[in-house]
């Protein structure tokens, strides 16, 4: 059984840091594409940044620069290191995998976890 489960949310000023973390298990050794995926409140689900089985990262163009995404293959554990956070950025933060090619649309995301909340105060 695939799983994903988030951590790491919370409550921090505009200008702080969060690091989001994403523990998955049951994929194997499959060609997975890894997502983090942001929903505004009253908004829709967004994808924020991807990186693939080769570890190459991709990111939208509104945390380019300040969020980056990796993973530790030895600790089945996906992370999103977010830094000078705006307001903006507040919302549920969703890990997300997929196995296939990576891509932007979080219709098309076969897996998911449970989210976590990120709120930014200015």
């Amino acid at each position: 059984v695939k799983h994903l489960v988030e951590s790491g949310g919370g409550s921090v000023q505009a200008g702080g840091s969060l690091t989001l973390t994403c523990e998955f298990s049951g994929f194997g050794d499959s060609r997975v594409c890894w997502y983090w995926v942001h929903q505004a409140p009253g908004k829709g689900r967004d994808t924020i940044a991807h990186i693939s089985m080769s570890d190459i990262p991709s990111y939208f163009s509104s945390v380019k620069g300040r969020f980056t995404i990796s993973k530790d293959n030895a600790k089945n554990t996906l992370y999103l290191h977010m830094n000078n956070l705006i307001p903006k950025d507040t919302g549920m933060y969703y890990c997300a995998a997929d196995l296939d090619d990576c891509g932007w649309y979080p219709e098309n995301f076969g897996y998911w976890g449970q989210g976590t909340q990120v709120t930014v105060s200015s």
